[in-house]
């Protein structure tokens, strides 16, 4: 293995390598393919689901020299210009660290130049929703009037905080977060270039961790892999690394519910405890499982949407204790143990606020 991180290692160059969000490529390369290019366009969504990494791409495919269709060849100086990100009319700003009108006037000045050897002139400005009030509204001033050969991308996670006035005159793309199967496939296929022996419970549990974002999931098989360098990657090994809750024990503490019974979910979680069990990790993770118990209440056909990736047994059982809980039941614990998992960041003693809310759960039943 090399010593580049595996998101910048295995980072798409083209758009067929690009997984997920089939939506926005396809029209973007639609784009590419017929000339209408936009002059402005905005990226919203998810951390980790793309939005830099397809603004890259996009603006190597419009300034290759050689293109197949819309794919970039990355062969020619420009493609390999962009590549190795030494081409000066390619201009990334994380808006985050540069929001104040200063930058956005010096990107004004830079934009009156035409290229200095690509086609097009790209500004990618990310996190572009932290923009101060003076920039965003100087950097409208130049979507208003922009030159023939600047494309502005902007990407963010919280297109909500966006002036209108500037998202009016972008094309906006959701990106949504990576499914299930999806991270799978890419994890599956960097373990294999890697040469990397990893279970599927393995590949499961990074996937179920990374909640939808491929750089997030990237992130934690790299460090897995500088953690394990030599070795079969097994569950227990992820569990050890991200010290994830085992499903068995939220299964055993959730029937402790269901049964009524105190003093067996107390000692139970105390004998958790006694293993430096992570009780924000339990908390969180408990949570989520009653979260999916309430969903299959109500409608009990989600479960694959719920669910993804458990084994039979798991669905069975969470089907089972689902049926024996009444929903409004379900609600106010659920409501309780996320009270838990706040005051138990701020508690003296850590697992009181948790124990505080199995005691009243059970009692209201």
């Amino acid at each position: 293995m090399t010593n580049l991180v595996l998101y910048r290692k295995y980072r798409p160059s083209s758009f067929k390598d690009f997984i997920g969000q089939e939506h926005v490529v396809k029209t973007i390369t639609n784009e590419i393919k017929s000339g209408m290019i936009s002059h402005a366009y905005l990226f919203s969504g998810h951390r980790g689901t793309g939005k830099t990494t397809l603004a890259r791409l996009f603006a190597k495919a419009i300034n290759c020299q050689n293109p197949n269709g819309a794919e970039p060849c990355n062969k020619c100086s420009s493609c390999l210009e962009i590549n190795e990100g030494r081409a000066v009319d390619i201009i990334e700003i994380d808006a985050a660290s540069n929001r104040g009108i200063d930058e956005i006037r010096s990107i004004r000045e830079s934009i009156k130049f035409a290229p200095n050897f690509l086609k097009y002139k790209v500004l990618i400005l990310d996190e572009a929703h932290q923009l101060s009030k003076d920039a965003a509204n100087a950097l409208l001033k130049i979507l208003e009037e922009p030159p023939s050969y600047a494309i502005f991308i902007l990407a963010t996670t919280e297109a909500h905080k966006m002036i209108p006035t500037i998202a009016s005159r972008c094309q906006r793309f959701d990106f949504y977060k990576l499914s299930y199967d999806k991270v799978i496939e890419k994890l599956s296929l960097i373990c294999k270039k890697e040469k990397v022996e990893i279970e599927k419970e393995a590949l499961k549990m990074i996937a179920s961790a990374s909640e939808g974002s491929m750089r997030d999931a990237e992130g934690i098989l790299n460090q897995v892999l500088s953690f394990l360098p030599d070795k079969k990657i097994k569950g227990e090994d992820i569990e050890a690394l991200l010290g994830l809750v085992k499903n068995s024990i939220i299964i055993n503490l959730v029937e402790f519910l269901i049964e009524k019974d105190k003093a067996g979910a107390l000692k139970f979680l105390g004998e958790q405890i006694e293993k430096s069990i992570d009780i924000l990790e339990l908390t969180s993770s408990l949570i989520d499982y009653l979260r999916k118990l309430i969903i299959l209440k109500i409608d009990s056909s989600l479960i694959t949407s719920v669910m993804p990736g458990e084994t039979k047994e798991s669905i069975k059982k969470a089907e089972e204790q689902a049926k024996r809980f009444e929903e409004s039941t379900l609600k106010k614990t659920i409501e309780l143990f996320l009270e838990a998992e706040n005051k138990s960041k701020y508690a003296s003693i850590q697992q009181l606020p948790l124990e505080l809310a199995i005691i009243e759960s059970i009692g209201m039943q």
